[in-house]
């Protein structure tokens, strides 16, 4: 039990610096594009990988590590939702409205497309 939290830690910890720099890639603006990109990028591969181990091309025991651990602290739905609720206070209603409505189709999308490409695997 504790080698498998030790390997989720770790996976997360890879994670939480990745998303640490890619959200930080978009710059300073009123919409939230770096939790964007790191909740895109995360459903994109979250995609690849469940179908990559459904398949067995990765064995289960890397898992915990890639999408319990890295997965899990690259994407961030707690900042997603704190960025809406500081636009809807700073009165960027319409900007949160397409903030999540962006977020959570493309979210789907990038699911979708990361399964397709993970089955050519």
């Amino acid at each position: 039990m504790l080698s498998r939290l030790f390997v989720i830690g770790l996976g997360g910890a890879i994670g939480a610096i990745l998303r640490s720099l890619l959200s930080a890639l978009p710059g300073q603006t009123s919409f939230p594009y770096g939790t964007l990109l790191v909740n895109l990028l995360g459903s994109f591969l979250i995609g690849v990988l469940w179908v990559l181990f459904e398949t067995r091309l990765l064995p289960e025991p890397y898992k915990p590590f890639l999408i319990t651990g890295m997965l899990g602290a690259l994407t961030t739905f707690s900042t997603y939702s704190l960025d809406n609720l500081k636009l809807l206070e700073g009165g960027q209603i319409g900007t949160a409205v397409i903030n999540i409505i962006v977020s959570n189709a493309l979210g789907l999308v990038c699911v979708f497309v990361g399964a397709y490409v993970g089955r050519l695997f």
